[in-house]
């Protein structure tokens, strides 16, 4: 397994619609790329769009498919308003679910507030990227991030092929 995670790319996809109509700032997608950037992520993409289902599959689709970009991450939308539609959009183009980030993500949530049973976030794969869901609160993104980062390396080192086996001990 490579020892670092220098080389691993990663996009923040920010659904807002206010967001995307300039009438909020958006504090959570900015923060997750310093967080990333300073955990050793490279920075390939970050940009806000409406919460749209059309909007999010054709800018998840692209920076899978042309881009290639090996982490992805959403905020916002993750919620049951009616216009929250992130994990419907996210489901539609992954090839396989990873259930168990998510499930991760709400039980670190739900240490901190019962409203985490409210989220909907999902967590998946398509070609060689990995697609993860967060919340759009700052503080709430940061908390689910954390939950599953140290796990996020070994991840994206299995989904691009990687042959170590998962719970084989290192050698002294």
């Amino acid at each position: 397994m490579p020892s670092d995670k220098y080389g691993y790319t990663f996009g923040v996809l920010t659904l807002s619609d206010k967001g995307s109509r300039g009438e909020r700032e958006d504090t959570s997608g900015m923060m997750l790329c310093d967080l990333l950037r300073s955990e050793g992520y490279v920075q390939q993409e970050y940009e806000v769009i409406a919460d749209q289902a059309d909007l999010i599959t054709d800018r998840l689709s692209s920076w899978v498919d042309e881009k290639e970009i090996d982490l992805i991450l959403t905020t916002g939308g993750t919620g049951v308003a009616p216009s929250d539609v992130t994990p419907e959009a996210t489901l539609s183009v992954i090839e396989k679910q990873v259930p168990g980030i998510a499930e991760a993500m709400r039980a670190a949530s739900l240490q901190v507030t019962v409203n985490a049973v409210l989220s909907r976030g999902v967590a998946g794969i398509r070609g060689n990227s990995l697609i993860i869901n967060l919340p759009g609160s700052k503080k709430a993104a940061r908390e689910n991030l954390e939950a599953v980062l140290p796990a996020l390396q070994h991840a994206l080192y299995k989904v691009k092929g990687g042959k170590a086996d998962c719970g084989v001990p290192k050698s002294e």
